[in-house]
């Protein structure tokens, strides 16, 4: 059996890492979860980090191709807290960031609790529940030195390679009646060439990864709160990134985010 003092090693481990810009190889055996279920368990304790509420959550590996480069089956969730999100025009610190790309996104902000039961949420259900999209980029980075090594529980536990996020104005309303799998959001970085993207990249559609996130989170008994964001994926390929780069993501009429790297 999993025990809490093992998740909240495992979690210690990776936040300490993570403050101090360094890597492991994987978790050791003795803490380290061997399903999703139990690797849940270890993310819910990156939640110590902060005294303010849980800002959000994010999706990895929601492209095949995404899947393939680090060694799994499907997507994962991870958390975002409130110290790790930025408003557009806002700067995030590079550190010794190890994945060096950036990501853009669409992120929906629940207006109401979805809490988790036995049957699983329909897209009508997810969507009645949504009260607002934005664009946002995210900054992502893993404590392994090998992220696409170590496997799923691993990844998990390391809270999906969650690190930085950047949200930009609520889109307005015309968003619910656009297909956002159609949707080509362009990832930019000042002085390189555009990175298009498309919305079907993130498993179809970000429709069907927000329901995915609310699904995969109920069955392991977790609520998405009132509040809460889900950035449900990169429209683009990666973008390699370097400090000192200015990177935004034009979503035409739906509107735009930038965020500079210090």
């Amino acid at each position: 059996m999993y025990t809490l003092d093992q998740a909240a090693a495992a979690a210690r481990l990776l936040i300490s890492n993570d403050e101090q810009g360094t890597r492991i190889q994987t978790l050791p055996r003795d803490i380290a979860p061997s399903s999703r279920a139990e690797a849940y368990r270890a993310q819910a304790h990156w939640l110590a980090r902060s005294a303010k509420p849980q800002a959000g959550w994010k999706i990895a590996a929601t492209s095949v191709a995404g899947q393939k480069h680090i060694g799994v089956d499907g997507p994962l969730a991870g958390i975002y807290i409130a110290e790790r999100v930025v408003k557009s025009g806002g700067a995030i610190p590079f550190g010794n960031n190890h994945m060096k790309v950036a990501e853009v996104e669409f992120a929906f902000v629940l207006g109401r609790d979805l809490p988790p039961r036995d049957t699983p949420y329909s897209e009508d259900e997810v969507f009645d529940a949504v009260s607002a999209l934005h664009p946002a980029i995210e900054i992502p980075d893993s404590r392994y030195d090998r992220f696409e090594t170590v496997g799923a529980a691993a990844l998990i536990a390391d809270n999906a390679c969650a690190s930085w996020m950047c949200l930009g104005d609520a889109m307005p309303e015309t968003w619910r009646q656009t297909d956002l799998a159609a949707f080509q959001p362009v990832g930019r970085i000042a002085g390189k060439p555009d990175a298009p993207g498309k919305g079907s990249n993130v498993l179809g559609s970000p429709r069907i990864a927000m329901v995915w996130l609310v699904n995969e989170l109920s069955a392991h008994g977790i609520r998405v709160r009132a509040g809460e964001f889900v950035t449900t994926g990169t429209c683009v390929v990666p973008m390699p990134i370097v400090k000192g780069d200015h990177v935004s993501g034009d979503f035409g009429a739906l509107g735009k985010v930038s965020v500079s790297l210090i």
